[in-house]
């Protein structure tokens, strides 16, 4: 009884050497040498314990076991060639699972999601939306969108794009409160803040308005929130470029002013690189990259606005 199964190898060079009868062809077939089929159908013979071919005049004859023993290798072969197809295919269409973190879905992913899934119909993607970074070996994610600086060893990683942080309200609001027409206005106005309350200050410092203490205001502790009290027209919203695109582009919000902060930090494409480049994981990044590129060019400049100002002509 053999006690350890035979390489795939050693199987493979067997059953092409038993359908030309020759090691030669046989190793052109499998492109190595004519001494390695050789080699490895010595050692499956020496493993079995069995002959497997007789040299006859230096040509090949099957003998009564190898002739035996090939169904099965065909067999077998062909289950895994099965197998391979199966996982390619795959690969291709079914099931694409997806981490994003809460205000990447509710502001920027969920309403955009019908086009792609128009477009891949064969893709049954599933959307997972949490704050904690995936690990891709523990769970059966097959990408992510990540917030944070980049740098994920081992995982390929592609950017998103660049963010810019400006501050937005709602058309309700100008009519409500007036338009700003300086930055220093804003100081006199109903400020959103998020849970670290550091980016008004910073806005007011690059805005050149000497701001002894910003005033305070509502305090959310999802970006999500906060765009979303700004678009309700409670106040004034620093907002991230990326979330804001949606509203900027439904009307929902404009654009105050043309001072804008760099983010620092972006969102991420990020997988597992032995997956990168499987199709399913392909088409859904280069649609995530076309969304956001389409909105940089309209809602992530920073010296200029885009269309009409709240309060005149565009710039």
């Amino acid at each position: 009884m053999v006690s350890h199964l035979p390489s795939i190898t050693a199987l493979r060079a067997f059953h092409v050497s038993a359908r030309c009868l020759s090691f030669t062809r046989a190793a052109q077939e499998l492109n190595v040498t004519q001494g390695a089929v050789s080699h490895q159908v010595k050692g499956l013979e020496d493993l079995l314990g069995i002959k497997l071919f007789l040299r006859i005049r230096q040509r090949l004859q099957l003998t009564e076991q190898g002739k035996g023993y090939l169904p099965f290798v065909r067999e077998a072969l062909d289950v895994l060639h099965a197998g391979n197809d199966y996982l390619a295919s795959s690969q291709q269409s079914g099931v694409l699972t997806v981490s994003v973190s809460p205000n990447f879905a509710a502001k920027w992913l969920v309403h955009r999601l019908g086009d792609f899934i128009a477009g891949h119909p064969d893709i049954e993607l599933r959307i997972s939306a949490s704050l904690q970074h995936v690990d891709f070996s523990r769970s059966d994610i097959d990408m992510s969108v990540r917030h944070g600086e980049g740098n994920w060893p081992g995982l390929e990683v592609t950017q998103l794009c660049p963010e810019l942080i400006y501050p937005v309200c709602s058309p309700a609001f100008i009519e409500r409160y007036g338009c700003p027409i300086d930055p220093s206005d804003l100081s006199g106005l109903p400020l959103l803040h998020d849970r670290s309350r550091q980016d008004w200050p910073m806005w007011f410092a690059a805005a050149g308005v000497n701001q002894a203490k910003v005033p305070s205001g509502p305090q959310f502790d999802q970006t999500s929130m906060v765009i979303d009290a700004a678009v309700e027209g409670h106040g004034i919203a620093l907002a991230r470029s990326a979330l804001a695109a949606r509203d900027l582009m439904a009307g929902r919000l404009v654009r105050l002013f043309d001072v804008a902060l760099p983010a620092p930090f972006a969102y991420y494409i990020v997988c597992p690189k032995a997956a990168a480049k499987t199709a399913k994981i392909s088409q859904f990044r280069d649609w995530l990259l076309k969304e956001a590129q389409g909105d940089f060019r309209l809602w992530g400049k920073p010296d200029r606005l885009v269309g009409n100002t709240p309060c005149g002509e565009a710039k």
